[in-house]
């Protein structure tokens, strides 16, 4: 508990402590009713108070107000009765005060569960100055400084490792407890833990621009983007309290002049007692604090997961999603290209690599990257004379004195010599040694280890289409959707089509389906943009991607797409079920106060209760490791 919970409980304790006391003195007369007015006062001061600022500056029509007018009322009724029953007036307000501490509780709780997230703001940056480490602001530190983390610190600022090896844990931003691995040359990003070795980094963004201040901004404002539901209920309660206060006025006003015009007795103690226990039932307490607090735990809960979600307003969206669109490369697969197979070789695979690699030694393309990380070894650069690129066709060179031929069809065909086409897909080195063919090499995107699990999970959360987007070739792109198990595939797409696929899927789905697009955050932007929902993965460092989209996936996990929606529709049901039971018994509760059934201690219990048992469904969409 915080100070002023504190400061709540000790009122609380002490005006029940005073009603059990006054109920064994026998004070009779002014004495008492002092006495029931001091504990009263103690309990319910701040409240009166809140009611006169309100009343002040025209917002009147609150559930300060009506608590106030509730409870005064029936301090009144008890003196102009002479029954010296203050008891009713004083166990109302302090059961409303009970309520709202366990509201605050819960409130902060949901705070609390989302503070290991805040908890990334790192304190301080160290620079090393005259052989000693001086501690810095981050925001002092300029772009290209070299800063010291040291075990167990937090890193401060994106950039590169200059010197230095360690492992980080990343777990703050992606909600996942594997750690990662970082050497010399490797880019960081801010809000890490670094567990093992000192590192040396070279800062590449200002602390305003860095990943952590961008996150941090994210979850702090997600608030101020209000969804429907929340909107329906400021609207509810636009309309909703002035009717009750009108109700109230007509059972405790208008009743008894009917009665008397109609030549009965007026009975003015009962219908005020009932307008007054009307107020009570109709504070809309479970409605104004459930709904807010179902959303902001479920951003919460995400956030712990390394989901981030810009507003409620995109949550209530995300719920709605039956339609997720792909992007492929970098999202379904890795984006990485590697060697997955050589065939039709007659040397050693090991040694077909080795030439291979030795051949495509001096050149920096994707696919010679590729070819000397299968190698695995350093290139001796000297073994290897007289290479020759020929466009579009591949290199030729000569390596150990030997004449080696590296390239695609077109090569052999060039060179004449006899090759093998190959039944896999993806990028084929054909290889020939002193004008022999030697075999050929596959390299290929790899498909991410939990992306058909992914496209499962999707499917079983009840999204009926999954499209992927790609601007590979057809017979690509076929074979990953087919592996993948998505529904439909667009292939051989250039960067503009990718919008104009959206809108067609777009124009293709129910009205009140959601299209939600999953890129990569870079060069998705657009489509991102233009989908209903725009869903970043792997989007740690890019600002491209938690700009543009309305959701970011820290981690490159196709699983947190089907979770983010499973958290999604669970705290959208939350909010249904908080806003129908509360309606139902808020407006059960009014017709039997209206007519006579209950009395302000079961109308004080009703509200209490039904705004605990609200906040306490509420704060469920927290749990959402298991989802």
């Amino acid at each position: 508990m915080n100070k002023k919970q504190k400061k709540m409980l000790i009122r609380i304790a002490i005006t029940a402590v005073m009603l059990i006391a006054l109920a064994f003195i026998p004070l009779t007369g002014i004495w008492q009713l002092l006495a029931y007015v001091a504990a009263y006062l103690v309990i319910g001061y701040d409240i009166l108070r809140k009611a006169g600022i309100g009343i002040i500056h025209g917002r009147a029509f609150d559930e300060c107000f009506l608590m106030a007018i509730a409870t005064l009322g029936a301090f009144f009724l008890a003196v102009w009765t002479k029954s010296g029953d203050y008891v009713e007036g004083i166990s109302v307000m302090l059961f409303y005060q009970i309520g709202e501490l366990f509201q605050s509780y819960a409130v902060g709780k949901s705070r609390r569960n989302i503070s290991a997230l805040m908890d990334i703001r790192p304190d301080y940056a160290n620079i090393e100055k005259d052989g000693k480490l001086e501690q810095v602001d981050p925001d002092e530190v300029t772009v290209g400084s070299i800063i010291v983390v040291q075990p167990g610190e937090k890193v401060p600022l994106d950039g590169v490792v200059v010197s230095g090896n360690s492992t980080l844990n990343t777990s703050a931003l992606t909600g996942e407890s594997l750690p990662r691995d970082v050497a010399e040359g490797d880019e960081i990003i801010s809000g890490c833990i670094n567990m093992s070795g000192v590192l040396k980094i070279r800062t590449t963004k200002a602390f305003g621009e860095s990943t952590v201040s961008k996150i941090l901004d994210l979850v702090e404002n997600a608030s101020s983007r209000k969804s429907r539901s929340e909107a329906f209920i400021s609207r509810f309660a636009r309309i909703y309290t002035p009717a009750v206060c009108i109700g109230a006025v007509l059972l405790g006003v208008a009743v008894p002049l009917l009665r008397m015009a109609f030549g009965a007795s007026a009975q003015w103690v009962d219908w005020v007692y009932r307008a007054l226990t009307f107020l009570v039932v109709s504070c809309p307490c479970a409605l104004v604090i459930s709904i807010p607090l179902s959303f902001f735990a479920g951003i919460g809960g995400a956030s712990k997961e390394g989901i981030l979600i810009k507003g409620s307003n995109y949550l209530e969206a995300l719920a709605a999603t039956k339609v997720v669109v792909f992007d492929k490369t970098g999202t379904l697969t890795q984006g990485v290209f590697e060697v997955t197979a050589v065939h039709h070789n007659e040397l050693d695979a090991d040694k077909v690599l080795e030439y291979a690699a030795l051949a495509e030694c001096a050149s920096s393309h994707p696919i010679s990257k590729s070819l000397q990380k299968a190698y695995g070894k350093a290139i001796d650069r000297s073994r290897v004379t007289g290479i020759e690129e020929i466009s579009g066709h591949g290199i030729t060179a000569t390596v150990d004195g030997h004449s080696v031929a590296a390239g695609n069809a077109k090569l052999m065909q060039k060179l004449g010599i006899e090759y093998h086409d190959c039944h896999c897909v993806g990028t084929i080195i054909h290889m020939a040694i002193d004008g022999v063919y030697a075999g050929h090499i596959v390299i290929s995107d790899i498909i991410k280890p939990h992306s058909a699990e992914a496209i499962a999970r999707l499917k079983k959360s009840g999204v009926y289409k999954t499209v992927m987007l790609t601007g590979d070739a057809r017979r690509v792109a076929e074979q990953v959707a087919g592996e993948l198990g998505v529904d439909e595939v667009r292939s051989e797409l250039l960067p503009g089509d990718k919008v104009a696929e959206v809108e067609k899927l777009l124009a293709e789905k129910a009205p009140k389906d959601n299209l939600a697009f999953v890129g990569d955050g870079i060069n998705d932007a657009p489509v991102l943009t233009r989908a209903d929902i725009g869903i970043a993965m792997g989007a740690m460092g890019s600002d491209a991607a938690i700009e543009a989209a309305d959701v970011v996936l820290m981690d490159d996990d196709p699983l947190k797409i089907a979770k983010a929606i499973r958290i999604s529709r669970k705290c959208i049901g939350i909010v249904r079920q908080n806003i129908v039971f509360s309606l139902i018994v808020k407006f059960a509760c009014l017709a039997l106060t209206a007519a006579g059934i209950t009395n302000m201690w079961a109308a004080i219990f009703a509200d209490v209760g039904v705004m605990i048992l609200a906040v306490l469904n509420a704060i469920r969409a927290l749990r959402v490791h298991n989802l």
